[in-house]
């Protein structure tokens, strides 16, 4: 809506209200004046805290100062990594092999939130600050529709006519929305407690090499101390629960995992990776603790799981991290693979020891109460329960089909050979 057809609303109509994810950093702060000015919304601000930590609160003020009807600031940080994150770890679940998804798993509980708090305000919208080329926009507004399928989304950077920063800030000075005069990073950040990602800016050249003062939780794996850290993971029922011996709650541990990770430089991953919306774009990301878990995780569950469970649970995970980093959280298909991967993950009790050095994790040692690891059977001395002699029938049946097959290809090779013609 221009401002000439802002100007011509008639004025006794009621503003309706709408939800933003707000961060309280400029483009959030645009949108918020945009929706009032441009859309004749009344404007509720949901900040999730997720572990940014004063920002918060700082969001929620900053809100009211611009504007705003009301501000949200929740502390979610317990309920992201126990309901959210360690779902997800039960799965295994690395997207293209290598993401552990720090963000894409953070995005359906903060728009489960923003549709609750529009329930709870009488909001017909909700909005947000993802622009239109990238993977954020799907997970928002996924997640939007699945939880209330007549919701109106709005999508600024996919509506307004403002083509760069200089719109933005002339946008900003016009309606006294502060403009930050610090020179602004040359790459956009998000962060959670599960992660920090880098993008855009000089990172869009894939040939260019991250550079060293841009990481917060990792020190240089070059600069980390040289002398290497053993630490022990413990694991029940599929969740970490304890580091070092320590019961810690989900969002305590996973945060011990980070500051333990981050001071050994593990956990950094520079990737090309392919977005939902049909580009490639590069990412860098720092995941300490979830680099940490990961490993110390798949040390008990080789222990504990059985050899076709595991080869399946490890067959269904890029499926599963797929729908999670495309914004089917809460699609019938994610909820399934779920409950199969929270029953898989219910044996997986024990614990594993790793040592923490110069941006490695390394496995060292791991143990589980009801192991299926037998080491009568696997010594190489004689005795147990195999009998090697067996091991001959058992080669010979695998490699029935295989027998088969090499006959009829030598018979279908000699037919060929004698309906050759004779060359004279």
């Amino acid at each position: 809506m221009t401002q000439t057809e802002q100007a011509a609303l008639p004025t006794d109509k009621p503003r309706e209200k709408i939800v933003l994810a707000y961060s309280g950093g400029l483009d959030t702060s645009i949108i918020l004046k945009w929706l009032q000015t441009e859309r004749n919304y009344d404007v509720v601000c949901f900040t999730a805290d997720l572990g940014q930590g004063d920002e918060v609160e700082e969001a929620r003020v900053k809100a009211l100062n611009t504007g705003a009807v009301a501000a949200y600031a929740l502390d979610l940080r317990e309920e992201f990594v126990r309901d959210y994150v360690f779902a997800m770890f039960r799965s295994s679940a690395l997207y293209e092999g290598y993401y552990l998804l720090g963000t894409s798993i953070a995005r359906p509980l903060i728009a489960r939130k923003m549709v609750e708090i529009a329930e709870k305000e009488g909001a017909v919208a909700v909005s947000h600050g993802a622009t239109g080329k990238g993977n954020d926009q799907v997970r928002f507004e996924m997640t939007a529709y699945a939880l209330n399928p007549d919701i109106v989304t709005v999508a600024p950077w996919r509506d307004w006519e403002f083509q760069g920063r200089a719109d933005l800030e002339t946008f900003a000075h016009e309606h006294g929305i502060p403009v930050p005069t610090t020179k602004k990073d040359p790459w956009s950040t998000d962060a959670n407690m599960l992660h920090i990602s880098y993008e855009g800016g000089i990172l869009e050249d894939p040939w260019a090499e991250p550079p060293a003062h841009m990481f917060k939780l990792t020190v240089d794996p070059t600069e980390a101390p040289s002398k290497p850290e053993y630490i022990e993971v413990e694991f029940l029922n599929g969740d970490p629960v304890a580091i070092n011996g320590e019961n810690l709650s989900p969002a305590t541990l996973l945060q011990k995992a980070n500051e333990l990770g981050g001071k050994h430089g593990v956990g950094r991953l520079d990737l090309v990776e392919n977005r939902f919306v049909g580009m490639k774009s590069r990412g860098v990301y720092e995941t300490p603790g979830g680099t940490v878990l990961y490993h110390a995780r798949r040390a008990v569950e080789s222990l504990t799981l059985d050899r076709e469970v595991l080869h399946q649970r490890d067959a269904l995970g890029p499926k599963y991290a797929e729908l999670v980093y495309n914004g089917f959280w809460f699609a019938p298909e994610r909820e399934a693979l779920q409950v199969y991967f929270d029953h898989v993950a219910s044996s997986v009790t024990g614990t594993a020891r790793l040592k923490l050095y110069r941006g490695n994790t390394t496995v060292v040692g791991r143990k589980a109460p009801q192991s299926l690891y037998d080491k009568d059977l696997v010594s190489f001395e004689a005795g147990g329960d195999y009998n090697q002699h067996d091991a001959g029938a058992f080669i010979k049946l695998n490699a029935l089909r295989m027998r088969v097959q090499a006959r009829v290809k030598a018979k279908a090779d000699v037919a060929s050979t004698e309906k050759e013609p004779v060359k004279g």
